[in-house]
C-alpha cells in the first residue's frame, strides 16, 4: 500500500474518531432530565428551602450542568427575566432546559410546553402563582374551577405578568 493511501486512511480514521467523540459533547445539554433539589437548595429569589415545597418545584438547568431550583414558577420567571441580578455572567442562551411542576400530575414538565394559569384562587409558597399544566384542556378546567384570569404559554409570560402577581 502506498504512503499516500496510508496517510489518507489515517486522516479519515482520525476524523471519524474525532466526530464520534464530539457528537455526545454537542448533544449533552439537549435532553437533560429534571433533577430533585437537595435539602440545602435555596430559591435564589426568595431564599426559601425548595425541598420543603415539592409540589411547587421549578428548575433551570444550564448547558454547563448547573441546576438552580425555585419554590414556584413565579420566582423562576423573576430569576429568568433578571439573570444579571441573580446569576451574573449568565444569559438566556446558557439555559439548556427549564422545568415546572405540573399541578395535577405533580410531575416536572418542560416549561416551554406548559400552559400557565394566571390569576387563580390557588396560592403557592410565595402567594399568588402561575399554575402549570401539561395540557390546555387541564388548564381550562382549572381556570373555570379556580377563577383564573388567563392561560399563557412560556413565551407569553412577561415581566409585567409576574409583577402583577406580587
Amino acid at each position: 500500500m502506498s504512503t499516500k493511501k496510508h496517510i489518507r486512511i489515517h486522516i479519515v480514521s482520525c476524523l471519524a474518531i474525532f466526530f464520534l467523540l464530539l457528537t455526545p459533547a454537542l448533544s449533552w445539554g439537549a435532553d437533560v432530565g429534571p433533577r430533585k433539589p437537595s435539602k440545602q437548595d435555596k430559591c435564589p429569589v426568595c431564599g426559601m428551602f425548595v425541598s420543603k415545597y415539592p409540589d411547587w418545584v421549578a428548575e433551570v438547568i444550564f448547558k454547563d450542568g448547573k441546576a438552580v431550583f425555585f419554590d414556584g414558577a413565579k420566582d423562576l420567571f423573576k430569576y429568568y427575566f433578571n439573570l444579571k441580578k441573580y446569576d451574573p455572567g449568565r444569559n438566556p442562551g446558557d439555559v439548556a432546559v427549564i422545568y415546572v411542576n405540573e399541578y395535577y400530575d405533580m410531575e416536572l414538565i418542560k416549561a416551554e410546553e406548559a400552559f400557565f394559569v394566571v390569576g387563580s384562587d390557588v396560592y403557592g409558597p410565595m402567594g399568588r402563582e402561575l399554575i402549570p399544566f401539561s395540557s390546555k384542556a387541564d388548564a381550562e378546567t382549572f381556570m373555570a374551577d379556580h377563577k383564573g384570569k388567563a392561560i399563557l404559554k412560556f413565551k407569553d409570560v412577561t415581566r409585567e405578568t409576574i409583577e402583577k402577581l406580587d
